[in-house]
């Protein structure tokens, strides 16, 4: 009878350790608390959300972004660069905790990641050259070439209205194919359109049309119990960032308008 019960009690021991070993494993904030840092994967060529400054210094919103949330995380940023294409594979595999890249919310997406709450909302403009009549509306794409981001929502959008679409990585890449006539349009957020035509005040572009409704901007991260804790904590965070009217700063700061409401 004591072998028997010592062999139990031998059991529910090791089962109570796999199970607090496995909790551990899983809970993605723990171990980014005990790292003392947040793995942020971005694109850092995409301004304003994201850019190398002239002290070589990376900034953008989604760069003071995500480390406000790191601040409010307790944890520092560890911010990584990556092509666009490149970051989910990326967090996929673990070398990323998040992604704060101006993503948008897609049912696709959302099937396998889990989103925050959205810290941003933004429209999609319709851009050609200035001397381009032929389109006029995102219907007027049928038949036409485009260049985007592979496997971004501007690029599906593109898609869905029967473009012929060529991958690229940066937006200036791909407004330098609009300017020379390599593609016939592309699309992008209407902030960072604007943000291009300040810099470059003289670019013979225009915008046709702009989508009616805005996308949702949050953070993405892995499915699953892994992540639970961190989502909790995130949106706390953005919330708290909202009510401070810390975003709202950052977007009027780095697109001359509020994109936080």
């Amino acid at each position: 009878m004591k072998r028997m019960l010592s062999a139990l009690l031998a059991v529910l021991m090791l089962a109570s350790l796999l199970t607090i070993t496995v909790s551990a494993d899983q809970d993605l904030l723990a171990k980014i608390q005990e790292r003392g840092t947040i793995i942020i994967g971005l694109e850092g060529d995409w301004a304003p959300w994201s850019f190398v400054d002239e002290n070589d210094q990376l900034m953008g919103f989604d760069v003071e972004v995500a480390r406000a949330i790191a601040a409010k995380l307790g944890v520092e940023a560890e911010i990584i660069p990556g092509e666009w294409d490149g970051l989910f594979a990326g967090m996929d595999a673990g070398r990323y905790d998040i992604v704060v890249n101006g993503v948008e919310v897609t049912p696709e997406r959302t099937e396998k990641y889990d989103f925050a709450d959205p810290y941003a909302y933004i429209r999609t403009a319709l851009i050609v050259r200035g001397d381009n009549e032929t389109i006029k509306t995102f219907e007027d794409l049928k038949g036409k070439k485009t260049a985007n981001s592979i496997a971004s929502t501007y690029m599906n959008l593109a898609e869905d209205y029967g473009a012929t679409c060529y991958g690229v990585d940066t937006l200036d890449e791909t407004l330098t194919m609009v300017l020379q006539g390599r593609v016939d349009a592309t699309l992008n957020a209407i902030v960072s359109y604007t943000d291009y035509m300040a810099q470059h005040p003289d670019a013979n572009l225009k915008v046709v049309a702009t989508t009616e409704d805005a996308s949702n901007v949050a953070i993405p991260m892995r499915k699953g119990a892994e992540t639970a804790s961190l989502l909790e904590a995130i949106n706390k965070a953005i919330a708290e960032l909202h009510e401070e009217g810390v975003i709202s700063e950052l977007s009027v700061k780095y697109f001359g308008e509020d994109i936080s409401k």
